[in-house]
């Protein structure tokens, strides 16, 4: 991984003689601020002197590099970086890892497909990870294959690329991870994908992690079936607003008052309306915000006794969702 100090020599003649100097002072503090200056020239020129910065000697110099090649989406940048993912320093492994993540062109993202397989789990899971939103149509084999990695951080990237694909061919497996991986955040990870599919086969699923021993997959299934909409889910989701987790209550009532409130809203009145004394503001206001898009004058009571709530934003809920239902009462009147 390192190489001496003279390798600097091979760019004599591209770099101004202050710059070489530095680069090739034994002190590895100069050589990394030389680097940074450098780079903060942005000289498309100089690129190879940071790719040859990622072998240096020193681990501080090499993380420098790492960090200032996350700019470049040419093949050599992205080469060192995956170079850098196996460095005998976890600095520097982390920073090229973060810097693969700002790729922003599928192409660049080519050389690092074969890192899917590779032996170490850390370089797998930064690889999938860097793929991730470059939505490049060739990772959806390998990305498919890792659904069945022995390394959940592995499986949990693996579903974040497909997610992004969007690959219903993928469909089925997510589901199997969101109902029985044995971590719960490849559940929830599993439970958000699903959140693109276009039917109804994915619901089991989302309903068995609506009661997941994991609070953090339910509320992740209770925000991911009011993305759907499925009104067959209304009764668990209903369910929900007394769970003992408020963020898996707010995520349910938003569910409900956003999705799913002409279809069958009204049945979730009264958990929505007891939720208008829970401690948490927020749920308070979501709880109010659903009640008003739902409708119902059933809800009017607890509404106006909520009218002198101590949080500013729950009351300004409260009078919305009652401008809502009289509006919805003189629409049906009329």
């Amino acid at each position: 991984m390192t190489q001496a100090l003279s390798s600097y020599h091979d760019f004599a003649d591209l770099l101004p003689p202050a710059h070489l100097v530095r680069l090739l002072d034994s002190d590895a503090g100069v050589r990394r601020i030389a680097l940074a200056d450098l780079a903060d020239e942005e000289d498309p020129e100089h690129l190879p002197v940071l790719v040859a910065a990622a072998s240096d000697a020193d681990p501080q110099v090499r993380q420098e590099a790492a960090e200032r090649l996350a700019t470049w989406e040419e093949p050599a940048a992205v080469g060192a970086l995956a170079r850098l993912l196996t460095d005998q320093d976890t600095a520097v492994r982390g920073a090229a890892a973060q810097s693969l993540t700002a790729l922003k062109t599928p192409q660049a993202g080519q050389p690092l497909l074969a890192l899917t397989e590779h032996p170490d789990a850390f370089v797998r899971t930064a690889a999938l990870r860097a793929l991730r939103e470059l939505r490049l149509a060739d990772a959806l084999v390998p990305a498919q294959a890792r659904l069945a990695d022995t390394d959940a951080q592995v499986r949990r990237e693996a579903v974040g690329v497909l997610g992004w694909l969007r690959a219903p061919q993928a469909l089925e497996a997510i589901a199997r991870l969101a109902s029985e991986d044995a971590d719960a955040e490849v559940r929830r990870a599993a439970t958000g994908a699903l959140g693109y599919a276009t039917d109804a086969s994915v619901q089991p699923a989302l309903l068995q992690a609506l009661r997941d021993e994991a609070w953090q997959v339910r509320e992740e299934a209770a925000a991911t079936l009011g993305k759907l909409r499925f009104a067959e889910s209304a009764p668990e989701l209903i369910f929900a607003l007394d769970d003992a987790y408020w963020q898996v209550s707010l995520r349910a009532a938003r569910a409900l008052g956003r999705s799913l409130a002409r279809s069958c809203g009204k049945d979730a009145v009264p958990a929505l309306a007891a939720l208008l004394v829970r401690p948490v503001a927020n749920l308070r206001k979501e709880a109010a915000l659903a009640l008003g898009e739902i409708g119902s004058k059933a809800a009017v009571p607890a509404l106006l006794a909520a009218e002198q709530d101590g949080d500013p934003e729950v009351r300004k809920s409260v009078r919305l969702a009652l401008t809502q239902i009289a509006a919805f009462a003189l629409e049906r009147a009329s």
